[in-house]
């Protein structure tokens, strides 16, 4: 038996008129709370002292601002638990205030970093990890895994096109959607002992399953924590009192809430307003009676074992992947972070972006920038010459709008505040313009690039926790390759946790990369990024058979920091 404990809090922080993040619109900004957004958190402890912390946050990301503020707070106050062994996750939710990173390029709307709002959603969240820490005690943790029935209207692929070409699948056509993804929810429930009887009762849970918490289009103005916040709160009403249902995301990526098949758009439309809280609402009840009946049934599983954890930083803006994890390819490198022109498309129908007569113009002068660069390339001078090949092989097919990266930062090839660049259109263009002509984006990338991998033990069973948004697919793959080393050392079962620590976008398939479809254009490292997370968390696997002390774990690389001066030109900006 582990000592478990779980607590729950109100990390709610309105902001009237503040932007909200996930659909990156201007007009998108907070007017009320539909539903206080919640932290819930779960302590983990074995008979030798090691520990968990598995936190789930109601917003639309984890940055890396937040969790070093978070474990901050933590270790100054429980100096004994270990950061490795810190998870902090989101539900993904849109409907939650943005702000809260370092890095410039997702604050845009927001605008800028608001560190108020960071300080006391930590603040509320350390609540409930109070609460979790002082209710821990002796309990049982059992795992159950099922699939919700293809008859349950939950979710939907889409990006049904990009699926396809996956070589490991079974292709779909447009009718089935809701078949192309993993429908398989993964469930720790937590037992303790009744008094006097000889039976265990459920009083908490953690559910894994991938679908995006956007029930809630980008026309409301409401705090809510959509259907991952609705499940939560439906299940939690099951549960004896102060019981804490936590309803984390696996591999969404490419996975919506809403139908998606011929007439979806229009189907989209149909739902507006208050019929969106109840579509979120209704949403969120199937994912929990679905949890509610794998807790009730047969467990799969029973925990057990001694708790490990493993963590460590790396630098994915440059990593040669083994062929073994780029189809043969000998030449396989991630680049610097670069958005392709289908990012600001957005995606069909839970978040259109711009309208396809601009992408498709921009489309044509990406290729243009390109043409122009490696035709001239002889005569840059040897960076910019070393600069534009990484990125030009590692980017492969995508057609890229904006260099994000450390070395320039470019629209189609322009300075960020050139004249050309159309700051009248968009007033999130014109916010980038605004920050970089007053010095705001001069230091660094415009997003993280130095992120976390992580793996937590809990004695047979593991957690994979990578930061941003990994398409069903690609999700799978990381698990085929951990799995069977993490099997030697006794490894019955293996969850994949995303969005966690830390947030740079997402990770698809190299096939599913080639279409660029929303999820290739906003897969910033290039075509073979989920080979690099497939590479490194092999050999994060293969470490933990080494005691925690003795792991070769390159600690070299570290998130970069960002000056006071420029940070606080993006700091506490007012809506304009």
């Amino acid at each position: 038996m582990y000592q478990v404990g779980f607590g729950i809090s109100d990390i709610t922080a309105l902001r009237h008129g503040y932007a909200m993040h996930g659909f990156g619109m201007w007009f998108h900004r907070q007017q009320g709370v539909r539903n206080q957004l919640c932290a819930r958190f779960f302590y983990f402890e074995d008979d030798k002292g090691a520990a968990v912390v598995y936190g789930c946050l109601e917003l639309g990301y984890i940055t890396r601002a937040l969790r070093e503020k978070f474990v901050e707070e933590l270790v100054q106050e429980y100096p004994h638990i270990d950061p490795e062994g810190v998870v902090l996750t989101c539900t993904h939710t849109h409907s939650a205030p943005g702000g809260l990173a370092h890095e410039p390029l997702y604050n845009l709307v927001t605008p800028g970093f608001q560190p108020d709002v960071l300080e006391e959603i930590v603040s509320s969240a350390m609540v409930a990890f109070r609460e979790a820490y002082q209710s821990a005690k002796y309990r049982d943790i059992s795992f159950a895994r099922g699939a919700i029935p293809e008859t349950v209207p939950v979710a939907w692929n889409r990006s049904i096109q990009a699926f396809n070409l996956n070589k490991d699948i079974t292709s779909r056509n447009p009718n089935d959607c809701h078949k192309a993804l993993n429908r398989e929810m993964d469930l720790l429930t937590i037992k303790e002992q009744e008094k006097e009887e000889d039976k265990e009762t459920p009083v908490a849970l953690l559910s894994w399953f991938g679908v995006h918490a956007t029930c809630l289009g980008n026309k409301l103005s409401l705090l809510d924590g959509d259907n991952k916040g609705y499940a939560s709160r439906y299940t939690e009403d099951k549960l004896p009192e102060k019981g804490v249902a936590l309803f984390a995301q696996s591999a969404c990526g490419d996975v919506s809430p809403h139908y998606h098949g011929p007439g979806q758009r229009l189907q989209r439309k149909r739902i507006k307003g208050e019929d969106e809280y109840e579509y979120a609402r209704q949403n969120g009840i199937y994912q929990a009676e679905h949890a509610l009946k794998l807790m009730a049934g047969k467990s799969q599983l029973d925990i057990k074992g001694d708790i490990d954890y493993a963590m460590f930083y790396i630098d994915f803006s440059d990593i040669h992947v083994d062929p073994e994890y780029a189809e043969g390819n000998r030449r396989a490198f991630t680049s610097e972070p670069c958005h392709g022109v289908p990012f600001f498309g957005g995606t069909p129908v839970d978040g259109p972006g711009v309208p396809p007569p601009v992408t498709n113009m921009a489309s044509s002068m990406a290729r243009g920038v390109k043409f122009r660069r490696m035709r001239n390339l002889p005569s840059y001078p040897s960076w910019k010459q070393d600069y534009y090949r990484r990125i030009y092989s590692a980017q492969d097919e995508k057609n890229i709008l904006l260099e994000s990266g450390y070395t320039q930062r470019r629209a189609l090839g322009l300075p960020l505040d050139h004249y050309l660049i159309p700051g009248k259109v968009d007033p999130v263009v014109a916010e980038l313009k605004h920050q970089y002509k007053i010095g705001a984006l001069k230091e660094h990338a415009l997003v993280p690039y130095v992120l976390p991998i992580q793996i937590i033990l809990l004695g047979n069973l593991a957690l994979i926790c990578c930061p941003g948004e990994f398409t069903g697919v690609a999700g799978q793959r990381v698990v085929d390759v951990v799995k069977p080393v993490l099997k030697q050392k006794g490894v019955e079962e293996v969850i994949f946790s995303s969005y966690c620590n830390d947030y740079m976008g997402y990770v698809n398939t190299p096939e599913e990369y080639a279409a660029q479809t929303y999820e290739g254009g906003h897969n910033i490292f290039g075509k073979w990024s989920l080979g690099a997370f497939q590479m490194q968390l092999k050999k994060l696997s293969e470490e933990m058979f080494r005691p925690r002390n003795e792991r070769r774990l390159n600690n070299e690389a570290k998130p970069p920091h960002y000056s006071p001066e420029e940070l606080g030109l993006r700091s506490r900006l007012l809506p304009r």
